[in-house]
């Protein structure tokens, strides 16, 4: 059941064929005396205090995003502001751009077809959703899932720029052009910010496109691989 459902994870992350096992060339003497290989931790280990108080200050922009009015024309078709979901401890941030349909109805991050595939490549990368944040942009849908403009990405900057402070992760993927020019303020395309690291704050940066635009253009599933490749073994996990 497991192997099943990592195949199930590769194959939705666009891995269509898995490379042949390589013959170690080492003596088993040798390997069995080689050191250990460091396994990425995807929490921070603090205590309890500290982890209370994460979650406090995460719970106080929630309660500031759910009485959020900046945004006029968000704030009066929302149904659910969405503040984002995740352990306070992640190491990995996942950015996107702004609530669609099912996020505004559940007031939860990445829950429609979209987010789905977000879990897909979260599991294929050895991970699971309760062991990373996820978070938009914007906390609020645009009406007809349209692009946000500058100012609603300022009226909301202070709230996910707050919510990456308090988690400080050692990772933030930037999901599409939106989150990607949003957070690095750039107005580079996002072909041209994949590829590379960039950082904020105490964090690298990788940019890859957003699930959303994999479900209309499949085959850009393996340029995504190629990022959640790169980003793991930055982390010291090979995929």
């Amino acid at each position: 059941m497991v192997l099943k459902q990592r195949l199930e994870s590769l194959a939705m992350a666009g891995v269509q064929q898995l490379p042949k096992p390589r013959i170690a060339s080492t003596p088993p003497a040798a390997v069995a005396s080689s050191q250990p290989v460091a396994t990425f931790q995807p929490l921070v280990v603090l205590d309890p205090a500290a982890l209370a108080d994460r979650e406090r200050r995460l719970d106080e922009v929630r309660q500031e995003v759910a009485g959020c009015t900046r945004c006029s024309e968000l704030a009066a078709a929302r149904t659910h502001t969405v503040p984002g979901k995740g352990h306070a401890a992640a190491r990995i941030c996942f950015l996107g751009e702004a609530p669609g349909a099912d996020e505004d109805a559940s007031g939860e991050p990445f829950v429609g077809r979209a987010g789905q595939l977000l879990t897909k490549i979260i599991e294929a990368c050895r991970l699971s959703r309760e062991q990373v944040f996820i978070l938009n942009v914007l906390k609020c849908r645009p009406p007809g899932n349209r692009v946000p403009s500058p100012e609603e990405v300022s009226h909301c900057r202070g709230y996910f720029e707050r919510q990456l402070g308090i988690i400080d992760p050692a990772f933030v993927v930037c999901l599409g052009t939106t989150a990607a020019q949003s957070l690095l303020k750039t107005t580079e395309a996002i072909g041209r910010l994949r590829g590379r690291w960039h950082r904020h704050g105490n964090a690298d940066v990788i940019c890859t496109y957003h699930p959303s635009y994999l479900l209309r253009n499949p085959a850009a599933k393996r340029d995504v691989w190629d990022d959640m490749k790169r980003l793991m073994e930055r982390a010291g996990v090979a995929l």
